[in-house]
């Protein structure tokens, strides 16, 4: 089993930078594919950006690549979401997410690529 802690979340301004953390303890590896979500009340989760570190690939959903930046330290075991110009649009609960494998993609509505998730960290973003 993979147990998976966020942190880094807070409130900030319009313009302003948040770095999220994502803690993986457990039975976790570099075979794991690992992602960011984001959920807000009344919609279904979805997708951020993932990580394969094994192949050193990334996906990012939409146009967020334009500002988000998601990386991982094996050594350590943690995911990594650098996030500048938030937004207001941005405000939402942010999930980390571990999957045994592919696909990478995961920009599509729901809960369904991750096999183990974190309990998120809340990015408010205030105009």
């Amino acid at each position: 089993r993979v147990h998976l802690v966020e942190s880094g979340g807070g409130s900030v301004q319009t313009g302003g930078s948040l770095r999220l953390s994502c803690k993986a303890s457990g039975d976790i590896d570099r075979n794991y594919y690992m992602g960011w979500f984001r959920q807000v009340p009344g919609k279904e989760r979805e997708g951020v950006a993932t990580i394969n570190s094994a192949a050193s690939a990334t996906y990012y959903c939409g146009s967020l690549k334009a500002r988000f930046t998601i990386s991982q330290d094996n050594a350590n075991n943690t995911l990594y979401l650098q996030m500048n110009s938030l937004e207001p649009e941005d405000t939402a609960m942010y999930y980390c997410a571990a999957r045994r494998g592919g696909p990478l993609y995961g920009c599509y509505p729901g809960s369904g690529w991750g096999d183990f998730w974190g309990q998120g960290t809340q990015v408010t973003v205030s105009s």
